[in-house]
């Protein structure tokens, strides 16, 4: 079992950056030990698996943002690990209509990503998912190189693939690691949602009024609330 340290939570005086396009900043991380696996960590609540990843604050450089992150995310350190790669410029995703929070100002349609592949110099010891107030893992493990793709949310797959792409080329001599069979572009085109269905009439009973079951299949099966940050 990782160890859970409680630390102290330190406050950020600046808030995320959205772009004027509405894709806000952010880094993700990608840890890697010896052996090439990769690191996944547990959503608290049972939500799902994925990389570390956060904001970039105003005035904030990705790298800052980066180290910041990984303290936050995941309890380390920037003496535990070893920056090998970093994406040449920002990958971005858009968010599904049902997780765009659109009270915000600016509203955030999405994503743009700098990433980040790190080496692990320590054990596994080092992890604490409890570095701050509000942790956003409460459990990790550690995962062949593809296999974060299956994991991920759908939307963030296609991202995924192409981070760990960029990114193996610039880690490996020969290359990322080949894909699996599984990893196909129908896996990474997103679902469509359902359409509200109505009840038929029948002969033995009432009609029924319209359904509001609006839920799309992949909202249901990730497990994530709606408006939740992704």
């Amino acid at each position: 079992m990782w160890k859970n340290q409680a630390q102290p939570d330190f406050a950020q005086a600046m808030s995320d950056y959205i772009d004027n396009q509405g894709f806000r900043a952010n880094v993700g991380i990608v840890l890697m030990r010896d052996g090439g696996e990769l690191f996944l960590g547990g959503r608290r609540d049972g939500r799902g698996w994925q990389f570390p990843q956060g904001g970039v604050l105003r005035n904030e450089r990705p790298e800052a943002a980066l180290y910041r992150e990984l303290h936050e995310e995941v309890g380390l350190e920037r003496s535990d690990v070893e920056l090998v790669a970093s994406t040449s410029r920002w990958l971005h995703y858009r968010l599904p209509q049902q997780y765009m929070r659109r009270r915000g100002n600016p509203v955030c349609i999405g994503q743009k990503q700098r990433w980040f592949l790190l080496r692990m110099l320590g054990d596994d010891s080092r992890f604490n998912f409890e570095a701050t107030a509000e942790p956003e893992f409460d459990r990790g493990r550690w995962v062949d190189y593809w296999a974060p793709v299956r994991e991920v949310i759908y939307f963030k797959r296609a991202v995924y693939v192409r981070a760990l792409q960029e990114l193996g080329e610039q880690a490996f001599a020969e290359g990322p690691p080949p894909r699996p069979d599984w990893l196909t572009d129908a896996m990474l085109r997103a679902p469509q949602p359902r359409s509200p269905r109505r009840r038929r009439r029948t002969d033995s009973g009432p009609h029924s009024s319209a359904s509001d079951e609006a839920t799309t299949d992949a909202a249901v099966a990730a497990g994530v609330p709606e408006g939740s940050e992704q």
